[in-house]
């Protein structure tokens, strides 16, 4: 039996399907971020160096690039509704078997299909909410959908730290069982196929094959370029050329051939493009934003990952508070104000981090994430809107999978670029800072003199104890160093949500009007499409 029009459907059906397909998105993005502070507890438990573990999360990654592109494609081959199924299916008996890992190598192979499950699930919601709203409701929508998913980045820290302190790492996979279970059943009872979907006449063998060549090698070289030096790695360097040429032989497929994996004419939509221009910009900050700060109180001030989980949660506060309001005002207020409002408070929120200091209190950190939270529930819903209201519904899983893809890809550059520059803006402070230091100044001899009658009155000889005074003047000028660092990468990232503000003017507002037969029409796209 065919699906009920999306006009027909109760609003008890609605919110049926939406919190069937928040259960399984907010299940993926909380095992993201759990993960990450779980990394050290893997490591001790496999036997295995840092950078073997760090492939339990470069696995994942480079499974997320190859199958979110490809995302509308499967739709439609399999049926969105069987797909889904599927992904949830093979995310969560990955994360059973995850958790039972005897090994590292096994443990990555299952990351592989954890990120091969987990992918779609975004992109697949993100166009179910899209289509089953009008406009008039897709604001309050996407904020309640919006809650779950960017609460994940936010609070998973936090939940990760716990459950591998107090339980075992294999505990953040085992947590994904009963949302899994809930999640599959709950989708098989509401989910249905629209009935624009169509299946793809043939399979794009070459256009696959460049595909995960071109993403896989992209992610592998944003993810470990850091650790191997960038281009002085032969190895980078040949990744990189292959991840150029292969994605390079995509698009030029995919804009050639008849039946596309990833339809690139949907960035004929100048609302679309400038939409996913956006939102790759945002992610470059937010991820490079939270990156920073979960470095900056772990290894700087110290924090253990639950303190610095709890610096991060008070953003969650602020991303909750925004969603709501701007999920109310985006149908009545022109979107692009709205988005400004958002991108201002994330440029706040960051130049206020700007001015870190060794002795920085948790209010003080606490705060700037806080507007920062605000910003981006005002970032998101306007941005969404702005991007996918003009596109018709037809298209709408390939405009969700490349919205994605610009989105990971990001936040996948902004967290590269963040941690090379930490590391040279670190060396470059150093140099300048112990290049001043003067050992026959008073200042300095002052400090010395401290230091030495400090590990003196601990039982160390004069001598030990003048060698050990010369390191710590040098380990304070290193951390001195690194903090200079990071209010550098603040302060260009703030600068970065302000300038984003020039292209706002370029987009069009989306207006709801109505449409024949009491319906609703969107300005710019015949009413059939709504």
């Amino acid at each position: 039996m065919s699906p009920p029009p999306t006009a027909e459907l109760s609003s008890a059906r609605k919110w049926a399907i939406t919190v069937s397909v928040m259960l399984v998105t907010v299940m993926q993005v909380v095992d993201t971020s759990v993960t990450n502070v779980a990394l050290p507890h893997m490591q001790g438990s496999l036997s295995a160096s840092v950078d073997e573990i760090a492939w339990v999360l470069t696995s994942y990654l480079a499974a997320n690039a190859v199958i979110i592109p490809a995302t509308g494609w499967l739709s439609g081959l399999l049926g969105r509704k069987r797909f889904f199924l599927i992904c949830t299916l093979l995310f969560t008996l990955s994360s059973f078997l995850s958790g039972i890992a005897p090994s590292l190598e096994f443990l990555v192979a299952m990351r592989i299909f954890q990120g091969i499950g987990g992918g779609p699930m975004i992109p697949i919601s993100q166009a179910i909410m899209w289509e089953i709203f009008p406009l008039r409701q897709r604001g309050m929508a996407m904020a309640v959908w919006g809650i779950g998913i960017m609460m994940g980045p936010i609070f998973g820290p936090t939940l990760g730290g716990w459950i591998a302190d107090n339980w075992s790492w294999r505990w953040i996979f085992y947590i994904n069982l009963p949302i899994g279970v809930l999640g599959f059943l709950a989708a098989s009872a509401f989910l249905f196929d629209p009935a624009h979907i169509r299946r793809p006449a043939r399979i794009d063998g070459l256009g696959l094959a460049l595909m995960v060549v071109g993403f896989s090698a992209m992610q592998y070289v944003l993810d470990r370029g850091e650790r191997e030096d960038w281009f002085e790695s032969g190895w980078m360097v040949t990744l990189a050329v292959i991840a150029v040429c292969a994605l390079a032989g995509f698009v030029a497929r995919e804009v050639t051939t008849d039946h596309p994996i990833l339809d690139f004419s949907v960035f004929g939509d100048r609302n679309f493009t400038l939409g996913a221009a956006l939102v790759s910009l945002s992610a470059f900050g937010l991820y490079a934003s939270m990156l920073l700060v979960a470095l900056y109180t772990q290894q700087v001030l110290g924090y253990d990952a639950w303190n610095a989980g709890l610096v991060l949660a008070p953003g969650g506060v602020g991303n909750m508070i925004s969603l709501v309001i701007a999920g109310r005002l985006i149908a009545h207020v022109d979107q692009r104000w709205l988005l400004a409002i958002g991108l201002v408070l994330n440029g706040v929120g960051l130049f206020m981090m700007s001015s870190l200091t060794l002795s920085v209190d948790y209010w003080s950190l606490v705060w700037p994430r806080f507007v920062q939270g605000l910003g981006l529930g005002f970032t998101f819903v306007p941005l969404t809107t702005l991007a996918l209201a003009t596109v018709a519904k037809d298209r709408l899983g390939n405009a969700t999978a490349a919205f994605n893809v610009v989105r990971n890809i990001g936040g996948s550059i902004g967290i590269a670029l963040a941690t090379t520059y930490l590391v040279r803006r670190s060396q470059h402070h150093q140099a300048t800072l112990v290049g001043h230091v003067d050992v026959w100044s008073p200042e300095t001899t002052q400090r010395l003199s401290d230091w030495a009658r400090h590990f003196t009155e601990h039982g160390a000889d004069t001598y030990t104890a003048s060698r050990r005074a010369t390191a710590m003047l040098y380990h304070d000028t290193v951390t001195q160093a690194q903090v200079l660092a990071y209010a550098d990468e603040f302060w260009i990232l703030s600068t970065f949500f302000f300038v984003v503000l020039v292209v706002l003017p370029l987009m069009r507002r989306v207006r709801s009007e109505p449409g024949p037969a009491g319906g609703e029409r969107v300005e710019g796209l015949p009413s059939a499409v709504e």
